[in-house]
This record gives structure tokens, sequence and C-alpha cells, in this order.
């Protein structure tokens, strides 16, 4: 059996919106949007990859809140995990310096606005019901679970 490898993926959140990032390669992903990430190298921590990657394509400072449910498959031999982070206080601003383009902070009810990468979409929409869930009461919970 081959050996999965970790991509993660960081649902970077500012208050109730979350940060969009542009692809501008390859060729094929130049366009969509993602959550920003990247792959765990040997011997290094899930959460450890995440901050490393967000320092490396946003030039930012981010902490780890936790896991998103769920694994995504991405093309064999790779599976996206998800988490939530926030960037530190002291941090500079997200840009654009690794294979992105463009960045957008999106509010939940924009966060359908930008033409995300198919593998992304299932992640994206928990995170989506997490905030609309996190941002009013019963109803907007009862709304997420319909999801």
């Amino acid at each position: 059996m081959t050996e999965r490898i970790v991509v993660v993926g960081a649902a970077l959140l500012d208050g109730d919106r979350l940060l969009a990032a542009r692809r501008s390669a390859p060729p094929e992903l130049a366009g969509r949007w993602e959550l920003p990430g990247g792959k765990v190298e040997p011997g290094e921590r899930p959460e450890g990859a995440l901050v490393r990657e967000l320092r490396e394509e946003l030039g930012v400072d981010a902490r780890v809140v936790e896991r998103v449910p769920g694994e995504w498959p991405l093309r064999p031999p790779y599976v996206l995990h998800v988490w939530t982070a926030r960037l530190e206080p002291a941090s500079a601003a997200p840009a654009p310096l690794q294979d992105h383009d463009g960045l957008r902070w999106l509010t939940p009810e924009e966060i359908w606005d930008v033409d995300w990468l198919d593998q992304d979409v299932p992640a994206v929409r928990e995170v989506a019901a997490r905030l609309r869930a996190a941002g009013a009461g019963p109803s907007a919970r009862a709304a997420a679970d319909r999801d």
C-alpha cells in the first residue's frame, strides 16, 4: 500500500472572515482559489508544517487553533487536512508571496463568491458551517446541520 502524504490547509480566520488565496501556478490551477498551505515534510508535525507554510506563502505568523474534522483526497498519494488558524497579534498582514497572486478576506456571506479549487470545496463547506454556527443563534446551527 502506498503511504499517504498529508497536505495541510489553513482556514485562516480574522473574526468571522476566512482568507482565500488565488493560485498563480501551476497553469491548470491558476486563477482559482484555495486555502493556503502545503505538504508536511518528513519528521514535521502537521501543525508545524502549517505555521511554516503560512510564513513562506503569506509572510505571516499564525497560531493553529483546531483541526477541522475530515480528510479530503487529492491526487494520490496526497490527502488534505485542514486546521483553523489565526494571525498572531504582532504578525504582518498576509501578502501573496509564493504560488498566489491575490488574497481575499471573505465574510460568511461571501465565501462562495470565489471559484474554489474542487478539492478545497468540502473543507470550505465545513468551515463555512462552523462560522455560521458560531456567528448566530440556534437557527444558524440548525441551518449548518442541514448542509
